[in-house]
């Protein structure tokens, strides 16, 4: 049923997690950043509430020009980072790149 909705993730050309930069510098810049952030959500959906996160995401978007400086990345909670790439996702499938 949701065999469909999964093909990007394992679509061969996307490549790994380390080829596409997730490697062992990514997750000791990740663990600075979650430290900084003190483990705590800092997506704009949470609104004040502080839940616990576990996970780190860029503010602007690698594929809209974002990059890997600490200024870019946030502490994110598993589900607000699901619903922000699934919105991400959205927008690069349609062209809408933000600034675009």
């Amino acid at each position: 049923m949701h065999t469909s909705l999964a093909i990007g993730w394992n679509n061969p050309r996307r490549g790994t997690a380390e080829q596409r930069g997730y490697d062992w510098a990514w997750r000791k810049l990740a663990k600075a950043v979650l430290k900084r952030d003190r483990y705590l959500c800092q997506c704009h959906d949470c609104n004040g509430r502080r839940l616990p996160a576990t996970e780190v995401d860029h503010r602007i978007p690698k594929f809209e020009g974002g990059t890997n400086d600490p200024s870019n990345l946030f502490a994110i909670n598993e589900n607000c980072h699901k619903s922000k790439t699934a919105a991400e996702s959205a927008r690069a499938r349609s062209g809408r790149a933000l600034g675009a």
